[in-house]
């Protein structure tokens, strides 16, 4: 059993060291799922003369007014041979308890400066000697009524702040000090034990002053739990008077001292076996181990799934900023890398959005080719003027192949605007998915400027794609219109009137049926272009668009990357420094979490 209050003991520490004093945060606190004693009082209840009659020594600063202005978790280690004490901010061991007293007060003021005011940052003292029992007690300022010179109005509700703050916990163990001298209706441990504990289930009361009692009164009723019933029974203590401080009376002989006064008080005697400061602090060490071993099994689970969320987070935030020029490079490299990753997954399929490329050229062209009014292209009227005109002053003597040439040019060029609108439509989604990519990359949410940056540079590179594909993607076109395929006019069925009948004048050689069978066959030819073309323009777009996209997207980026120095790729790495001040307290916090469960399982292993 000693071993939970020493696994406490060593978790408590642990908080201490890595920043969780169970304050109000956007971070778990493992400090508020412990279990603790916290001393409470009023300002001369006898609360610092207790704490010392538990430990045997003379430790705390004394003086008038609010003397502990800084929460001290005391941690009492049994341990036989030469008494000690350490504190967590030094490494010195202090064997002189008025050295210690002296140290308390120096850090309260390294933390306040040397006013007067109050933290709520604990200072956290251990202390091995044989004449204690394993327990941590947490001693908190004495709640006080009226702010004196130096203080603020405010101290005294911070006071009270404060300790409520430690004793609202569920998991806190409150040890009420009154004094035996003033009535307990007044007295500020019971009133505020009473506001958070109403049934009297996690509070100790203590009363003090008892031998100060004035003639023909005593603490009987109260010990016996008749004037004020709490689940647990009064312990009454007789602290050192100031005579017996003054004369550097050691606490040995004060706590026999004390046993007598119980043992030999006619009112007191039948109470004597649990009263005193040696009886206080055996029965305070017995509640909180029991209390301890009930909390275990649910403390490793909140622990466990506290590791798990802390992870979670810190992976979702990202690595810290390499602080070298390599580092940094290496890191802007890798976030890019997982961008490109994630572009590409769209593009493949295993993320949506690539699906829409296929969809421009299944639908949105066919539909643009077939919308292309080639019938009015090859109208009557039009036929005659390009037939005519392209004679020139002489009449065609077998066939008008200039004329077929204007007509089937003039007709193909219209695709381009379908096949320059594929090449639009695929690059406006290409940029989505780059911003999708962007908005989907973790790492980039971190880093504005770098984002920027990326998203620029490969929004750059789609447009340098999207010209090239546009050139390339009209050159079909033209390459059409430039070689016909001789062919598919070979196939055509052979008449007179193909070159027209010599019998005819040259005025009447160009009639309807004639014309109409030009423009039937030039219609013929550029539906056999765009079919041809219908396959040939995705091929295009896909090599010059999405295959580049996919292979070289960030190429010219990397390029320009490695001529910037240090602090130009520590600009592109500004991370906010929110984030990077929240990084740091979660892997602090996380720490601790860890230390927590590797020690609650070698406890549990060597049990």
């Amino acid at each position: 059993m000693e071993n939970l209050i020493a696994l406490v003991n060593r978790l408590q520490k642990a908080c201490t060291e890595l920043g969780d004093y169970g304050e109000e945060s956007a971070l778990p606190t493992l400090w508020d799922a412990l279990p603790s004693i916290a001393v409470v009082g009023g300002q001369s209840s006898g609360k610092s003369s207790v704490l010392e009659s538990v430990v045997g020594k003379d430790f705390l600063p004394r003086g008038s007014g609010i003397v502990t202005r800084r929460p001290l978790v005391l941690q009492l280690y049994h341990k036989e041979g030469r008494e000690y004490a350490k504190f967590a901010h030094t490494s010195q061991t202090f064997t002189d308890f008025s050295a210690v007293r002296k140290e308390i007060a120096d850090e309260t003021d390294r933390e306040t400066g040397r006013s007067k005011a109050i933290s709520t940052k604990p200072i956290y003292l251990s202390i091995y000697s044989p004449n204690v029992v394993n327990l941590t007690l947490i001693d908190l300022p004495g709640l006080t009524k009226v702010a004196v010179d130096g203080q603020s109005d405010s101290i005294v509700q911070d006071i009270e702040n404060m300790v409520r703050s430690y004793i609202e916990k569920p998991n806190c163990i409150i040890l009420a000090v009154s004094p035996a001298n003033q009535d307990l209706a007044t007295s500020d441990a019971i009133k505020i034990s009473r506001e958070v504990d109403p049934r009297g289930e996690r509070t100790f009361g203590v009363l003090t002053k008892i031998d100060l009692m004035d003639k023909g009164t005593d603490a009987v009723e109260i010990l016996e739990g008749k004037s004020y019933r709490l689940q647990f029974p009064w312990i009454g203590v007789v602290n050192r008077s100031q005579a017996d401080i003054n004369k550097s009376v050691d606490m040995i002989a004060a706590r026999r001292k004390e046993r007598e006064y119980f043992s030999n008080s006619p009112e007191y005697s039948h109470l004597a076996k649990r009263m005193g400061s040696e009886h206080l602090g055996k029965v305070l060490s017995k509640h909180l181990e029991s209390v301890i071993k009930s909390r275990i099994p649910g403390l490793q689970s909140m622990i466990n799934k506290t590791i798990i969320d802390l992870e979670t987070e810190l992976s979702r935030i990202g690595r810290p900023i390499a602080t070298d020029a390599g580092g940094k490079l290496y890191m802007i490299m890798e976030i890019c890398r997982s961008f490109d990753q994630i572009f590409k997954e769209h593009l493949d399929g295993i993320r949506p959005g690539g699906e829409k490329v296929y969809q421009v050229f299944d639908n949105q062209l066919p539909a643009a080719l077939k919308r292309l009014q080639f019938d009015k292209q090859l109208a009557m009227e039009n036929v005659r003027k390009l037939i005519t005109e392209a004679d020139g002053y002489q009449p065609h003597l077998i066939a008008p192949e200039q004329g077929y040439r204007r007509l089937i040019e003039s007709t193909l060029v219209t695709i381009k605007g379908p096949a320059e609108a594929a090449v639009d439509a695929v690059h406006a989604i290409l940029k989505d998915l780059v911003h999708k990519s962007v908005t989907e990359t973790a790492e980039l949410k971190q880093y504005p400027s770098l984002r920027v940056e990326v998203s620029s540079a490969a929004v750059e590179s789609l447009d340098r794609m999207k010209a090239e594909s546009r050139k390339a993607t009209l050159q079909l076109v033209e390459m059409e219109c430039s070689y016909l395929t001789v062919e598919f006019f070979r196939k055509l069925p052979q008449d007179i009137e193909k070159g027209g009948n010599p019998t005819h004048s040259i005025f009447d050689r160009y009639n309807d049926a004639y014309l109409r069978r030009v423009g039937s066959n030039v219609l013929a030819y550029v539906h056999m272009v765009v079919g041809s073309l219908r396959n040939s323009i995705p091929k295009s777009v896909v090599y010059c668009q999405v295959r580049e996209a996919k292979r070289s997207l960030l190429d010219h980026f990397f390029t320009d990357l490695g001529k910037k120095e240090g602090k130009q790729l520590g600009k592109l790495l500004d991370e906010d420094p929110a984030i990077m001040q929240r990084r740091l307290n979660l892997a602090k916090r996380l720490e601790l979490y860890r230390t927590a469960q590797t020690e609650i399982e070698m406890v549990a292993w060597e049990k």
